[in-house]
Formats: structure tokens, sequence, C-alpha cells
């Protein structure tokens, strides 16, 4: 249905010919709904629309508000046609030239009807014993190289993340987690009735008194945890804080899942599971390695838990497909994903050299090995009106409160993705972006 884009567009003509001036507050959704006598979640619809066409900015507590100095075409309020975002920097999947061509070979094995019998069985959480051995290979990182049998799959890391806090933390019970943190895991942890204790971090990653603070306050059942190039800042902790962070949560008997999808691409991170192996849940992926569209999740659990880890893949649905392990040892076999992530390394530095390049001026937080950016705006730029105006120029990016757990904190920065737009593109978007923030709020793009 595209009535409430036909709503947004007239809301739009009003702000265009000044009914609706600049700094106006527009009703609560549920008023705007009764008003116009469509549902609450249409009323949702259409003010996000309006959002990102760069025509309102919601602030957060107070309400949704017209910008000031509104972006037109051609003297005209900008429609659903005008808006396309052609250069998505909020997606953040790899794609290097040739992949197809190097996955293709392990698919087509796959083809033959006794291979392919086996492979549309279905699969236990543990996988298949082949399985279980590229896996282990695969996710080996110097001085950590855990036992295929502590190995457990999963359809996707997102999967294997939920699988984990399901099994380690009540509802209601406490997670401690970076104060900035993967956005999918508030939406995890609002459908498992967990609640989220953010912890403050420096630049070496999340401080362990401030861990050792939250506990004393109140009990944590578990804490997740990104070390390695943490999404959105870019941060990898040190191995000295691995160590001392290791040491607070040994102390306290807690249980930790540690995020290693982008892992792959800094290879010298170290794993706190090295340090409290007993406790740390390792979760990573294929997708960000080899491609989005067929991928597998890895659960490296303790010993001690891989029953109970297990369990909550079944009873979650979450286990990988028979078809993607089969492909998976394959690939890992055949040294296809070593050649991807060797590529991928090689395209992360390339984006990275763009970004410090067209943003040279504004402080931007990365890391060389990093697909993502965090950029701290200049004032008097706030986070969601310069994504609504990257928007209103086709681009998008993700605001900074998407990641903060605290929303009565919320940072003025925006992440930006560097992996899926090509490298054309991305260099483009960069130029328009670094435009919109030295001109400010209203001018545009300089």
């Amino acid at each position: 249905m595209d009535d409430y884009r036909r709503i947004a567009d007239r809301i739009a003509a009003d702000i265009a010919s000044g009914r609706l001036a600049p700094g106006r507050r527009l009703p609560p959704q549920r008023a705007f709904a009764r008003r116009h006598g469509i549902a609450a979640s249409t009323a949702g619809r259409v003010y996000g629309e309006l959002v990102r066409r760069g025509l309102v900015v919601g602030e957060v507590g107070r309400g949704t508000f017209v910008r000031a100095a509104p972006p037109t075409a051609g003297g005209r309020a900008l429609t659903e046609a005008d808006t396309a975002a052609p250069v998505n920097l909020e997606l953040n999947y790899p794609a290097t030239p040739g992949q197809q061509e190097l996955l293709a070979p392990a698919l087509e094995a796959l083809r033959r009807p006794d291979v392919l019998a086996q492979a549309l069985r279905p699969a236990p959480a543990t996988g298949t014993a082949p399985a279980r051995e590229a896996a282990a290979a695969l996710l080996a990182a110097p001085g950590w190289h855990p036992a295929p049998g502590q190995v457990l799959f999963a359809g996707n890391a997102r999967q294997a993340i939920a699988a984990a806090l399901a099994c380690l933390v009540r509802p209601g019970g406490r997670l401690g987690v970076e104060e900035l943190t993967y956005p999918l895991v508030k939406e995890i942890a609002a459908r498992l009735g967990i609640r989220l204790v953010p912890l403050p971090c420096d630049s070496e990653g999340p401080r362990p008194d401030a861990l050792a603070e939250a506990h004393r306050r109140a009990p944590l059942s578990a804490l997740y945890l990104q070390p390695a190039l943490h999404n959105p800042t870019s941060v990898t902790t040190t191995g000295e804080r691995c160590r001392q962070l290791a040491g607070v949560v040994r102390d306290l008997g807690l249980p930790v899942v540690e995020d290693r999808i982008w892992s792959f691409l800094h290879p010298g991170s170290t794993p706190l599971a090295i340090h409290a192996p007993h406790l740390v849940h390792v979760v990573d992926g294929l997708s960000k390695r080899v491609a989005p569209g067929l991928t597998v999740g890895f659960l490296v659990v303790p010993p001690e838990r891989v029953a109970a880890v297990a369990a909550a893949l079944r009873s979650g649905g979450w286990g990988a497909g028979r078809f993607a392990l089969e492909a998976a040892v394959r690939w890992i076999a055949d040294g296809t994903v070593e050649r991807l992530v060797a590529a991928r390394r090689a395209d992360a530095a390339r984006r990275q050299r763009l970004v410090a390049e067209r943003l040279a001026e504004f402080a931007v937080r990365s890391d060389p090995h990093a697909y993502y950016a965090w950029w701290e705006l200049p004032a008097p730029w706030r986070a969601d009106t310069f994504a609504a105006a990257a928007a209103a120029h086709g681009i998008a990016v993700t605001p900074g409160p998407a990641f903060a757990v605290d929303p009565s904190r919320t940072p003025d920065a925006v992440r930006l993705g560097l992996a899926s737009a090509p490298e054309a593109d991305l260099a483009r978007a960069l130029g328009t972006l670094a435009g919109l923030a030295r001109g400010g709020p209203g001018r545009g793009a300089g």
C-alpha cells in the first residue's frame, strides 16, 4: 500500500509552501492518526518517510519537528522519486570482484545426486564431524585453537548470538554490553526480556573497573562484547586490556558472549577466550567472509556448555541448514574462504584510504582494517538531522543513537558502512557528506 506515501506527499507540500513552518512540532503519531483517519502504524510510516526525505527530525522525548530550510528539488517538495537512496552506507555486506567464480565449484560438486542427497538431510546443532573440524581450523587465532567438539552451528551469526543469550540470561536478567553496541543485540534483548547495562569504554575498549562496578551495583548475568573491530567505533581491545577484563570475569564467574564476526579483517586481534576459556562463548560466521545469502553461524562454547547451548539452538529453530554446512566445508577446505578473506582485507584498506582522504578534516574514528567508520559530527549537526539531510541527497547512513544503550546519552555521530557500495559511489558519497558537514544544517552540500 502506498497510502502513507501520498499522505507524506501532502505534508511535504505543506512544508514546502510554508504552511508548516520550520521548527513547527508535528502532533504525536496517535493524534495524527486520529486526525487523518488512519492506523497508528500507518502514521508511523508517514513520519518515517518524512524523516527519510529530510523534511522533519525526531528528537527523543520531545517529538517530531519540521527541519529548518527543508531540501527541495527545483523549488518543489521532495517526493519519493527524488529521494531514493542509491548509495547505502547502512548496509555492510562485503562483495569483491570474482567471488562468484570462486564460490561456484563447491556448489557444482553439490549437484551430484549422491552428494546432494546427503546435503539435503537435516543437520543437528553439532553439525557434522567434517564441519566441526573445518570450523575449528577456520576460527583459530594466535594462542587460541578451539577443539572441534566445542563448535556448534547456527543459521547465521545473529542466530548464534540469540541462542547464546537465551541460554545464559533469564528474562529480567542483566546483560553487560559496551555503551555503544550492535543494534541487533538491542532487539534480541528486548525480545528475550533482557535488560542491557551499558559499560563505559575508553580507547582500549570496556573499562574493567566499570564492569566490576556495574556488577557490584546489581549482579550481571552475562556480558556481550566485541573486542575485535568493535561495531561501530572500530576499536580493537588491546591484549593487556583483554587480560584485565578476563581477570574480572574470572573473579565474578561471569559468562561472556564474544562477538568476533569482523575479526577476520584483523588477524592480530586477541580473543578474550584465550584468557577465560571456561566462561567465553565465541560467536562468528561466514556472511562477512563469504556472502550474506548462503551462510553459517559458529558458536565455540566451553566443553561443559555444549549440551545446553545446543538445546537452545534446537528450541529456537536456529540451527544451520545441512546444505550450507556442506558448502562451507568445501569452501574452507579448497582455500576459497582464505582467498576471499585476503580480498576483503585489501578492499577494506582501500576504502579506509578513501575515508582518510575525503573526511580528513573531521573527527572520524576508524581502523585501517575495518569496513566502517564512526564520524563524530561537527556542531551544530545532530545525528538524526544529519542522517535526514544525507537521505535527501540519496545517501543512507546510520545515526549514532541506533547504537546507544542509554537513550539519555545519544552521540551526535553517524556510522558509515563502507562495504556494500561500489567504490566509485562510495568516493562520491563521502565527498557529498563532507560538503554537507561543512555547510551546516539547512545549507546543503558545499
